[in-house]
């Protein structure tokens, strides 16, 4: 019970951290934009591999499972369409902020938590140099802003793969398969997947950097951080990914399910 206190402990200090970045950057406008260079392209170029990987395996695998079943029922002009939503509205969005979580979150709760337990963090202040705009505000800011650039990347993978599946397992042609995309795909699907991308990368980077600078216990401490971190991450992405798709998608009419057929 105690370990559960002291998670939502952190969880509080999260959420404090978020305000505290939020009220430095509106009403003081600190920023190290060298550091937010730095943690942009860690975030978004050093991850841009593993993420296209990922989506490309996704859409494929999405492609197998559900062409075969459309075939079936003559419904094979609606695979691209279904595959699109699918891909936007939660595959890409929500397996990006996977991937950052389990590779980018983890990475600043051991870094920080490495400063703190070495007194580095004490050592900023010594400088007078303020933690949370030396070390949170740029994570924060790389995150939101190249977590939908990933996304957007992540969904075009995602589409090119399950194309490449469709036509040469299943003979359907690229016309067919992007004419039901324009079908089906609406514009607030894709905004929709921005906004989500752009909460989790915010998400990650709070929780990640709060976790690292609440460590505490030598390299145990920084080990323990790292891995509570991350399950921290994720479970907050599904959590999030459920009201927002909640607030995004409950006044959607069965107009999508009607263009199936």
């Amino acid at each position: 019970m105690g370990n559960l206190g002291t998670w939502f402990l952190k969880l509080v200090q999260s959420l404090l951290l978020l305000g505290q970045v939020v009220t430095h950057m509106v009403l003081y406008r600190r920023l190290h934009w060298r550091n937010v260079k730095e943690q942009m392209a860690i975030v978004g170029t050093e991850s841009l591999l593993i993420t296209l990987v990922t989506a490309s395996f996704v859409g494929g695998v999405f492609t197998i499972q559900v062409a075969k079943e459309f075939i079936n029922f003559g419904a094979q002009q609606a695979i691209g369409g279904v595959l699109a939503i699918a891909l936007s509205r939660e595959l890409s969005p929500v397996l990006t902020g996977v991937i950052i979580a389990g590779r980018v979150g983890s990475a600043f709760a051991a870094e920080i938590g490495t400063m703190r337990v070495t007194e580095q963090i004490d050592a900023l202040y010594v400088l007078r140099t303020d933690p949370v705009d030396y070390l949170a505000t740029p994570r924060l800011l790389a995150c939101v802003l190249m977590m939908p650039v990933l996304t957007v990347l992540s969904l075009i993978t995602g589409m090119f793969g399950g194309m490449l599946i469709s036509q040469n397992l299943y003979g359907i042609p690229q016309g067919m398969f992007l004419d039901s995309v324009r079908t089906f795909l609406q514009p607030w699907d894709l905004v929709s997947a921005l906004f989500k991308s752009s909460i989790f990368g915010g998400l990650i980077a709070v929780i990640g950097t709060n976790w690292g600078l609440t460590t505490t216990g030598g390299a145990k401490g920084v080990g323990e951080s790292t891995t509570t971190a991350v399950v921290t991450c994720l479970l907050a992405i599904f959590v999030s990914n459920f009201v927002l798709s909640w607030v995004f998608f409950t006044a959607i009419d069965t107009s999508t399910a009607n263009r199936l057929f």
